[in-house]
């Protein structure tokens, strides 16, 4: 099963964070099943871009964005070569390091 190393946020993760998650899960959904808050404003429906990461390594094994992931990255916050949203990541065979940006386009976050 692939490991998604999370690089530490002051928020959602401080000291950082892995993740044994199994291939073919969602990585926006995986995170919330391990105790990490990642925003998710559309339900996990790619319409938000709220739930923006950085896949800093291991992106080369994922499937590519689609036109509609790609569509939603364009409104995203601090959007980098390396930008995907994690409802839309499914996990391969290979591990992950994912950074979370420092701001979401979200207004009000939702506790």
């Amino acid at each position: 099963m692939p490991i998604v190393h999370l690089l530490p946020h002051p928020l959602l993760c401080p000291d950082g964070k892995q993740l044994e998650v199994r291939r073919g899960a969602s990585l926006c959904e995986s995170l919330l099943k391990g105790g990490v808050a990642i925003e998710h404003a559309c339900e996990m429906v790619a319409a938000c871009a709220t739930c923006h990461v950085y896949v800093r390594e291991g992106g080369a094994s994922l499937a590519p964005a689609d036109d509609e992931e790609n569509d939603q990255l364009d409104l995203a916050w601090g959007v980098q070569p390396e930008s995907r949203l994690a409802c839309c990541v499914r996990l391969r065979d290979s591990d992950i390091t994912v950074e979370f940006p420092r701001h979401t386009r979200n207004h009000a976050r939702e506790h």
